[in-house]
């Protein structure tokens, strides 16, 4: 009879997104000023994120990598050139790569080895992809209680589309002024474009699985609830 099963090896956060930033800021030649003055963000929040002293939101974190167009597996999950060709067909054959000759990643992502980092609001993204995929984000997403995409009356909205399946928890979906509630086995699909905000409100954590595909196709940045006559957005962010 086998014995007890070994515990897994906590897992720690992907190694911090600031200076890899502040590279993509510098060799766009933008000043950290200019850069906070385009996401309409102080410059010491910009600095704050880029030292490791303060973590980016769902939607600046996207608000930042549209300015400076790059995919947001560039900024968190950064791996290793594959972009040249081995320099022997041997090592293509066993998955081997020119830059130092390190193995590439197979098809299949363990659920102890995943990339993961914790963004400000009480929200962690997990990859679900052994590699970047310039073309789509495949994620396990947590929403801790009062967790949420964006500061509250702030909404977000980005290139491309998105798919969400709720594992767990209850999570409230508001896209332009219509709000929705999932729960277990739920699932939802948005058109990224239009604004959108995403937040736990239960009282337990929300796991979820999310999937976007063509993020870069248009650019967005944080703003506030569209405008909304009846009050009708605004009094459900207030709720």
């Amino acid at each position: 009879m086998p014995g007890p099963r070994k515990p897994r090896s906590p897992r720690v956060d992907h190694p911090p997104i600031g200076q890899r930033l502040r590279d993509e800021r510098q060799a766009h030649g933008m000043s950290l000023r200019h850069l906070a003055q385009r996401l309409g963000v102080s410059p010491s929040l910009i600095s704050q994120i880029e030292t490791g002293r303060a973590r980016p939101s769902v939607s600046t974190l996207y608000a930042i990598a549209a300015e400076l167009g790059v995919s947001l597996d560039e900024l968190l999950f950064l791996d290793p050139d594959r972009s040249a060709p081995p320099a022997d067909p041997r090592l293509a054959e066993r998955g081997m790569n020119l830059v130092g000759a390190t193995e590439r990643p197979g098809p299949v992502q363990r659920a102890d080895s995943r990339k993961r980092i914790r963004l400000a609001s009480g929200v962690t993204w997990e990859r679900l992809t052994a590699e970047s995929d310039p073309e789509a984000e495949f994620l396990y997403v947590t929403y801790e209680v009062g967790g949420a995409s964006s500061p509250e009356h702030e909404y977000q909205r980005h290139g491309g589309r998105e798919w969400g399946f709720v594992v767990s928890g209850h999570l409230r979906v508001t896209i332009g002024f219509d709000d929705y509630h999932l729960g277990p086995g739920d699932a939802i699909s948005i058109q990224s474009t239009v604004p959108h905000r995403l937040v736990n409100e239960g009282s337990e954590p929300v796991h979820a699985i999310w999937f976007v595909v063509g993020r870069q196709s248009a650019v967005g940045r944080p703003e506030a609830a569209p405008s909304d006559p009846s009050g009708r957005v605004a009094r459900a962010a207030a709720e």
